[in-house]
């Protein structure tokens, strides 16, 4: 088996790393690539599908992706000529990244000010209304208040997962975890720290605070 990390690669570059190692098995076998996106996933596996290989996917732990490949009939599989297999892959349509330079900051439990009951019922829409973007954040911060949206009960659970799904990065305030207790509770995404959501920030093309 030939393993391949491409965590980290931008399109089309996992799909070119995985066909010159199924040109380089010369005979049966099988190639596994490691990739940090859902994207990435569905690009190798439509590569899968329009060479006829057979694959397989697995979610290994928070951004990180395993792909395999299983190559029975070597006839399927291209002959490694330099140049060839990167200029082939990058003609194949790469599923656009959806993800922008921009950064969603969520310090609450509840959008704006006012009735608290409807201050909850916003951000929730907020939230969902996301996962309806054509262009989508690059990554939802949450700290202070906001992280117990992450956690186990959290209301809108489901759409933070369609987001990380997407390639959506969700990131909670560790310290922030802690002070409230909830830190076994965490539901989706990561843990982080304030230098990270300093940085984030500071390096975002746009910062948006619902």
């Amino acid at each position: 088996m030939i393993k391949i990390d491409a965590r980290g690669d931008a399109c089309p570059l996992p799909v070119v790393k995985a066909k010159k190692a199924i040109a380089e098995l010369h005979g049966p076998g099988e190639v596994e690539v490691l990739v940090d996106n859902e994207i990435a996933v569905q690009n190798l596996t439509k590569m899968a599908q329009q060479k006829g290989y057979l694959s397989s996917s697995e979610k290994l732990a928070e951004q990180e992706y395993r792909v395999r490949f299983t190559i029975k009939d070597m006839s399927a599989a291209e002959t490694a000529v330099p140049g060839k297999v990167k200029q082939q892959a990058e003609a194949e349509t790469c599923i656009p990244d959806a993800r922008t330079d921009t950064v969603v900051v969520i310090a609450s439990d509840k959008m704006g000010e006012g009735a608290e009951e409807l201050g909850k019922t916003l951000l929730k829409a907020f939230v969902f209304s996301l996962t309806q973007q054509d262009k989508l954040p690059k990554t939802i911060l949450f700290y202070n208040g906001g992280a117990s949206l992450t956690c186990e009960g959290s209301p809108m659970l489901e759409d933070l997962k369609a987001l990380e799904a997407e390639g959506v990065e969700i990131l909670t305030c560790g310290t922030c975890l802690n002070f409230y207790g909830i830190t076994e509770k965490l539901a989706v995404g990561g843990v982080t720290n304030m230098y990270v959501i300093a940085e984030k920030m500071l390096n975002a093309g746009n910062v948006v605070k619902p």
